[in-house]
């Protein structure tokens, strides 16, 4: 489903030199698992899922999603990969003069989609995240959690059988990010492949799965009992 072979990632710096983000890194992600990717802040968390969706390319290395490589896809195919992948973001990017529904059906009309066929599918995901209720409002009259629930929506229109999720609790207190981790991992549970980012080690032990940590340009698998120690060694870097 998504896997990463020998991807390594750099930056230029002002002085000529280059940062490394990641270096020969290897991941590998089967059909409908569900995993966490921890890590602090600057450790590459948004660099990898950038790397999925194909925003950005590796320095070396192969970036596999499903049918398509990274270094045989054409730009013309992304669109087309990225209407398999669903992307939820910590501030939500909702467009602040358009409703709820519309915000949602932005997403189907991308794809050529109109009629009622927008239609029913907005109210059918809105349905699954609680909100088809809201309908009608705006971004600035909903609070944050439901602002989240709304990108959420947004990100499952079209189908998608990868789920990514870049910091999606970030931005909320820790009642309302219990209730949106509870909403990712029904999707999930319905048979989307799910990749969550995330620097909140309360949620992954309260709902614990696969957990990657980003650790000197490479990805670790450790569980609920080592998180405190991986967050230790990295604040040491």
């Amino acid at each position: 489903m998504i896997d990463l072979r020998d991807v390594t990632v750099s930056y230029p710096l002002p002085d000529g030199n280059k940062r490394e983000v990641f270096e020969h890194l290897t991941l590998s992600l089967k059909q409908g698992e569900m995993a966490y990717l921890i890590g602090p802040t600057g450790s590459g968390k948004t660099t990898l899922m950038r790397l999925i969706y194909m925003d950005l390319f590796p320095d070396e290395g192969v970036v596999r999603v499903g049918e398509y490589r990274s270094d045989m896809i054409e730009p013309k195919d992304i669109p087309y990969l990225r209407r398999s992948l669903g992307v939820v973001f910590q501030d939500f990017q909702l467009l602040p003069d358009r409703s709820v529904f519309d915000n949602v059906a932005f997403a189907l009309y991308a794809t050529g989609k109109s009629g009622a066929a927008v239609k029913n599918r907005v109210m059918q995901v809105l349905g699954r995240v609680g909100l088809q209720h809201k309908w009608k409002r705006y971004p600035h009259e909903i609070s944050g959690g439901e602002q989240q629930r709304v990108s959420i929506a947004r990100a499952i229109a079209n189908e998608p059988w990868i789920l990514l999720a870049d910091e999606p609790t970030g931005n909320l207190d820790p009642r309302v990010a219990d209730e949106i981790q509870k909403l990712l991992i029904s999707l999930h549970r319905q048979g989307m492949t799910l990749l969550i980012s995330t620097h909140d080690y309360r949620l992954v032990k309260k709902f614990p799965a696969r957990t990657l940590a980003l650790m000197k340009g490479q990805i670790v698998d450790v569980d609920a009992e080592t998180i405190g120690e991986v967050a230790r060694k990295n604040r040491r870097r």
